[in-house]
């Protein structure tokens, strides 16, 4: 590993790894807010700056920012997530000074035209119905909803209708100058990129970011649980069960992620062993866990056709209750190679690397190195994962969120009520 890491004058850290066997780079702006960070009126709002980034500066408009950095055969985009936002791209490594430059300008001289505005509006608008139309998709943003009830962490990202119309430029300005700041964004780069070099451009380009000394807190997340359930005409239900989970600061937090793997991260899984392969109750099923700064959530998913939805939660149940006292070493082992090819393939990703570069330091302020990774999830033990296991399914009261034919599903009350008897029963 080649990382280094300088901070400017005005707190904007810039963070490389560098590696020779690359011809390009993977480089970026991350940005320590998202849809979290957003005011009651603001709900959307991150999201929509993410768009608006695009649409023009006062020295490109948008269609100049797409056809600069295309006509060197790069890419350029952006996410926005819960926690933060990420302005990307990836280039040949001759294109990196290109590419920053045209980072600098979306992010600090995006004219916020409100011709343009107006259009953005009603693409995200578009992308609310896709949304809703979208059960898959649907699922999720009600099973986030559920889990952290009327809190911002709960809000999904896209807005809604109403909140992202009633957005004018000067909101968009007033939320951009609050987190925007020197010290809350990061320029990570990961390939064929020369550290001095890309500090030198920094300096340059970044060096009029405003100082804000005064970081506002995130509202803190209280996880609540409960049950959201349409009952719609499909081929297919999407059924989400979950149940608090760890922060990225937990010392249980490698344990959870192998916990997660053995019950079900793969073909070999015992969700996907038990509920498709042995009984054929579903087309996918998996388990997931979503940490985040303050808390997280442990997760479910299953694919499943009317005719088999009534048996189905009934064997996951059972899954939850196994995993909290049977679980054998081969399949720790199973999951543990899992989690560490995944995380040394992801080293051979530029993109994913600039990525964890700029996570772990927005999260932690320093590099956990691969090794350490490793070392963290060679630590994990049986031990662990049952006494984890047994607090995750039972402590906290269950997240249900099902769209589909689910008229024969179990409630989150009859989950609870089943939980408890058989923890009663033991």
């Amino acid at each position: 590993m080649n990382v280094k890491t300088t901070k400017l004058s005005n707190g904007f850290t810039v963070i490389t790894d560098y590696m020779p066997h690359l011809k390009s780079v993977a480089l970026g702006v991350w940005v320590n807010a998202g849809s979290r960070s957003e005011d009651d009126h603001q709900h959307g709002l991150a999201h929509l700056l993410e768009h608006m980034a695009f649409k023009g500066t006062q020295r490109r408009t948008a269609a100049s920012i797409a056809q600069e950095i295309e006509a060197v055969g790069g890419e350029l985009n952006a996410a926005t997530s819960i926690e933060n936002t990420a302005y990307y791209a990836r280039i040949l490594s001759d294109d990196v000074p290109l590419a920053v430059d045209i980072l600098a300008d979306i992010l600090q001289n995006s004219t916020l035209d409100e011709e343009e505005l107006s259009k953005e509006q009603h693409v995200i608008l578009q992308e609310i119905g896709a949304s809703l139309d979208m059960p898959e998709d649907l699922v999720y943003d009600r099973f986030q909803e559920t889990a952290f009830k009327g809190q911002k962490i709960g809000r999904p990202i896209l807005g809604t209708p109403d909140s992202i119309t009633s957005f004018t430029p000067s909101a968009i300005k007033t939320y951009l100058d609050r987190h925007y700041c020197a010290q809350n964004m990061i320029l990570s780069a990961a390939g064929d990129v020369q550290h001095e070099d890309l500090v030198q451009l920094a300096q340059q380009k970044f060096n009029h970011l405003p100082v804000v000394r005064t970081k506002k807190s995130l509202e803190t997340a209280n996880y609540t649980g409960g049950q959201w359930i349409e009952d719609r005409s499909l081929q297919e239900a999407q059924i989400l069960l979950g149940f608090e989970g760890c922060t990225y600061f937990d010392e249980d937090f490698f344990t959870v992620q192998v916990l997660a793997a053995v019950l079900g991260g793969g073909m070999s899984s015992r969700l996907f062993q038990e509920v498709r392969e042995k009984r054929g109750l579903c087309y996918s099923v998996y388990a997931f866990h979503w940490a985040y700064s303050d808390t997280g959530i442990f997760g479910i998913h299953a694919a499943t056709g009317k005719e088999d939805i009534k048996q189905l939660m009934p064997v996951i149940l059972d899954e939850l209750e196994k995993i909290s006292y049977d679980i054998t070493d081969e399949e720790v082992a199973r999951a543990k190679a899992q989690l560490r090819s995944h995380l040394l393939m992801s080293l051979e990703s530029p993109s994913s690397r600039a990525a964890q570069l700029a996570r772990h330091t927005l999260l932690f302020n320093r590099q956990i190195s691969p090794c350490e990774q490793e070392q963290k999830i060679n630590a994990v033990r049986i031990s662990d994962m049952k006494k984890l296991a047994k607090w995750l399914f039972t402590s906290s009261n269950p997240t249900l969120s099902a769209i589909g034919p689910i008229k024969d599903m179990m409630s989150v009350d009859d989950i609870v009520a089943r939980m408890s008897l058989k923890q009663a029963a033991e």
